[in-house]
């Protein structure tokens, strides 16, 4: 199957590698190519085909379905991979946006609830919570964006070492949460409960707020089924959720992924599945049969992005 590793085009602008897309940056534009990587312990794993397509196709369907409550960066979609971004003046804080209590990692919410934290600055959480239950409303835990670790924000801290003054924060809060409720309720019309979700959004050469780079895409969210979800809870499970997961488990189980020069090949049946899970879960959002392109991925990329060259 085709699989796009990685872009070297020549004529599209000063060249930025992300952990997944490939940025071409020009004067007033920006050109994000989704590619198949698969990232994690700051490191590319593997490459799982339809990856990159996916991400493109399901932030497409989002701006789409998000435009009436904040304008985005979008000009154009050239190529299934491809989406051509207006330039605009990027806000150092990613919008960091919380439904239920969950999460494994050291920042998750759940994990510093169990650790007994309840005042959380901005907002204060009842004692006997469970994992994986729903908050009262929504919850903002925004982070940094351009530090080498992402570090928790509160508003307080925002303000106060004016990371944002005080009327964009206020801005970017409200939209934040409107975002995530028209996000909640389309995914839910769609058999999915978005669980969380991260946004970013820049200023336009008007200083109005825009949404950028992606939009509850299954690797910037967390999804999962809504039709098994209070059953599960009922008998102490996890709820059904979209996991990629299992690949890195199986590295960190099989190397030692932060410290190994070399990795071992990711198994091809886990490649596969992981796959098919990122198409199944595309499909459920848009609605829309999910068509692999074939051929030459990068060639047909700079076939359609000729109009853009300078």
């Amino acid at each position: 199957m085709n699989i796009l590793e990685k872009t070297n085009f020549k004529n599209l602008g000063e060249k930025y590698v992300g952990k997944v897309r490939d940025v071409y940056n020009q004067d007033d534009k920006v050109i994000l190519i989704s590619t198949d990587r698969y990232s994690a312990f700051d490191r590319n794993l593997a490459l799982i085909p339809c990856k990159g397509q996916v991400l493109t196709q399901v932030s497409k369907f989002w701006f789409e379905n998000t435009k009436d409550i904040v304008q985005n960066h979008v000009i154009d979609f050239p190529d299934p991979n491809v989406v051509v971004g207006k330039k605009c003046a990027v806000l150092p804080v990613e919008m960091v946006v919380r439904g239920y209590i969950t999460g494994v990692t050291g920042t998750a919410l759940w994990i510093l609830y169990q650790k007994g934290q309840r005042d959380f600055s901005d907002f204060v959480l009842p004692d006997g919570m469970k994992k994986n239950q729903k908050l009262d409303q929504p919850v903002l835990t925004p982070t940094t964006k351009f530090e080498a670790h992402d570090r928790p924000l509160t508003s307080k801290i925002i303000l106060e070492e004016k990371i944002m003054v005080p009327e964009v924060w206020q801005k970017v809060s409200e939209i934040t949460l409107k975002l995530f409720a028209r996000g909640q309720e389309l995914a839910l019309e769609r058999g999915l409960i978005l669980v969380d979700t991260k946004y970013e959004f820049g200023l336009n050469e008007d200083g109005e707020v825009m949404l950028i780079d992606e939009i509850h895409t299954p690797d910037s969210s967390r999804y999962w089924q809504a039709n098994s979800y209070q059953e599960r809870i009922n008998q102490g499970l996890e709820p059904e959720n979209f996991d990629k997961e299992f690949l890195r488990l199986w590295f960190k189980e099989h190397c030692d992924p932060y410290k190994d020069k070399i990795l071992p090949p990711a198994p091809a049946e886990m490649v596969a599945e992981l796959s098919r899970r990122y198409v199944q879960i595309c499909e459920q959002i848009t609605g829309v049969p999910f068509v692999a392109e074939t051929g030459d991925i990068e060639k047909r990329i700079e076939n359609n992005l000729k109009k853009y060259e300078i």
